[in-house]
């Protein structure tokens, strides 16, 4: 038979190092349009990558179950090499890494990890264990199996990720790599009509004997007869029409009229026919028909040898000539127009607001704050937070659209936590705000003013002037929003006009009204004294006259409160004023005595000192006396008479 070839490829092949029965055997399966080819070696990851790009392909990718199996035949095949393995485990780097600074994404399949040789995020995944976290070094994924060959055939290798090791340290189990290479077409083995021996060598330089289907520009040996005299055809897989591959060869190889078709079918797919003079054809059943090769036989439905892959369905073409593959609803054909992909509906913004996508599908959410308006509805309505019984707010609370906020009484202001609390604010908290002259009582939500013993508050509430204390209550209950809590803080204002005294000791008033032992520079805080606070059984409050300095709008407002307020507190309340009054009367009446008798001391330490001052010498000459009046006298006779008696 003719070689396909022309004369110069037997030379070129001559020199070819074809496998011979005593070279090793490279592990190779090819399947649809790509090879997987398993090699041992203790490689790193970027070396095992180097080592597959040279002979134009990549670490494996293991995007599907079907290629799963399809690298599992090969690594079947390479552990089928080796003799007496360990039952132990052993790693095959595969083409699935991730780069240093990427770090871990869980809402993926592939956890952050991408193919060596492109392409999307696959959905076939078979992970050994969770992913580790980590974004500060580069991590490559390998195959782990055992050893041993009847364990590692019953099921699929699984994903390990870890370091890709350095070539000094390819890994730790590291026992080699599955390098894959895709190719635009395959042709069919050859088929032998007679003794003979194929060896094909794939363009990525492994050689086999046996393979399912053979890639795009391999070459085929054939060696026909019993032994060595037998003769040898190079045959060239090759593009005869568009998706059409061929060896150009017609008619099966090494026929022998000594073996018609009693040998391998006479290298016939199908039917075999025998001739009166040792020949035979091949034939075809019926709805197939015979290809140009004479050999094999390919139906006349072209649907019947399922072109269409996953979900795509096969739809024959007029005169059943051709197909067409359909793909369910939520689907359309990929590039390939031979397998179906998931259509992205929310593209086209079908929901009125969130929309997730599904395979196939897509249904619709609602946003946070909002909820469908009825069972199967896409339609979303405001969810009103603020409905009673389930307010989370622990006072005002205003629902908007989608969402809500929290208020506060007057008095209150929102907590910085969440925003749904209200805290009280401590209105006599600084003095600088100068709120009430005298004392200053905070409550829950609001205060009160007050004054020391000895004055009573004045008709602006606020103001702090002298005079007898009433010993009648208030006719009004101090304004509030909550008057039962008596806590609070008792404040002294820097205002409180105090009496003095002139330097006759005659009492008055000053006139600048300012306390003299609270400077403004320094406010200060005081809680009332416990004589002050508790006069009487546990549990009851001795106050001072006190009134609430708000506005003549808010006490208009109140007045049915305070009406209330007044009726419910008018027999306790008048009891502690009374006994408050009656407490500061004495205290003051105590601090008078106490006034006059430090004038009185004051006064006879006074006289006392200018007794002692009336007994004192007036000058210094007191305390000398005069010489006698005649002595004198004769001084000045004789003051110019050196002896007496004598005229010079």
């Amino acid at each position: 038979m003719a070689t396909s070839a022309g004369l110069l490829l037997p030379l070129l092949l001559l020199g070819q190092p074809w496998a011979g029965a005593g070279a090793p055997r490279e592990a190779v399966v090819c399947a649809g349009n790509a090879c997987y080819t398993a090699h041992w070696g203790k490689l790193s990851a970027a070396e095992a990558q180097s080592h597959c790009s040279k002979n134009g392909g990549n670490l494996a990718t293991v995007k599907s179950e079907e290629e799963a199996w399809h690298i599992q035949r090969a690594l079947a095949q390479l552990l089928e090499l080796e003799e007496a393995l360990e039952a132990r485990m052993g790693k095959f780097w595969i083409g699935l890494q991730r780069e240093k600074g990427k770090c871990l994404d869980s809402s993926l399949p592939l956890k952050g990890f991408s193919w060596v040789g492109g392409g999307e995020d696959t959905l076939y995944t078979n992970w050994n264990r969770e992913v580790r976290s980590s974004c500060i070094s580069r991590r490559c994924v390998s195959l782990l199996l055992y050893l041993s060959l009847p364990s590692h055939a019953s099921h699929l290798p699984k994903w390990s990720e870890g370091p890709c090791g350095s070539p000094n340290s390819p890994g730790s189990n590291i026992e080699g790599f599955v390098c894959k290479f895709s190719f635009k077409g395959m042709c069919q083995p050859l088929a032998l009509g007679g003794p003979g021996r194929v060896e094909y060598r794939t363009p990525f330089q492994a050689t086999s004997s046996s393979l399912d289907t053979v890639p795009f520009a391999s070459v085929a040996n054939v060696a026909c007869g019993d032994g060595d005299e037998g003769r040898e055809h190079y045959f060239l897989c090759k593009e005869k029409a568009s998706d059409v591959f061929d060896w150009g060869s017609s008619g099966p190889l090494c026929v022998s009229p000594k073996y018609g078709c009693s040998f391998n079918n006479g290298g016939c797919q199908q039917d075999c026919f025998e001739g009166g003079d040792g020949s035979f054809r091949c034939g075809c059943r019926p709805g197939f028909r015979l290809l140009d090769d004479l050999v094999t036989c390919a139906s006349r439905n072209p649907c019947s040898s399922n072109p269409c892959k996953g979900a795509a369905t096969c739809v024959l073409g007029p005169h059943r000539k051709n197909y067409t593959c359909l793909c369910p609803q939520g689907y359309q054909l990929d590039s390939n127009q031979q397998d179906c992909v998931d259509v992205d509906e929310c593209l086209d913004s079908p929901c009125p607001q969130e929309c997730v996508n599904t395979p196939g599908g897509f249904h619709c959410e609602c946003w946070v704050g909002y909820e469908p308006r009825g069972p199967g509805e896409e339609a979303c309505q405001d969810v009103d937070e603020c409905a009673p019984g389930h307010s989370p707010c622990a006072q005002g609370c205003t629902n908007t659209d989608g969402s809500f906020y929290c208020s506060c009484k007057k008095g209150y202001v929102l907590a910085k936590e969440d925003g749904t609390q209200c805290l009280d604010v401590d209105e006599c908290e600084g003095l600088e705000h100068g709120l009430c002259e005298g004392l200053c009582l905070n409550t829950q939500g609001s205060f009160r003013c007050s004054c020391l013993p000895g004055w009573e508050l004045g008709p602006d509430g606020v103001s702090c002037t002298t005079g007898f204390t009433s010993l009648a209550p208030q006719t009004g209950p101090p304004q509030g929003e909550d008057m039962g809590d008596r806590e609070g803080n008792l404040v002294y204002s820097s205002t409180i006009s105090r009496p003095t005294r002139d330097s006759e000791g005659t009492s008055k008033e000053a006139s600048t009204m300012k306390s003299p032992s609270l400077p403004s520079e320094a406010p200060t805080t005081l809680t009332v004294p416990d004589m002050l606070a508790h006069s009487g059984p546990p549990g009851e409050w001795m106050e001072p006259s006190t009134h609430h300095p708000k506005a003549t709008t808010d006490r208009g407002e109140n007045m049915d409160e305070d009406s209330m307020s007044k009726q419910s507190d008018n027999g306790t309340d008048g009891q502690k004023l009374l006994l408050f009054y009656i407490l500061g009367t004495v205290i003051a009446i105590l601090l008078l005595l106490a006034l006059a008798l430090g004038l009185l001391v004051y006064r006879k330490r006074k006289a006392k000192r200018e007794e002692e001052k009336e007994k004192k010498p007036q000058n210094a000459a007191d305390s000398y006396s005069w010489a006698p009046e005649r002595a004198e006298n004769r001084a000045l006779e004789n003051q110019y008479s050196p002896t007496p008696g004598t005229d010079c």
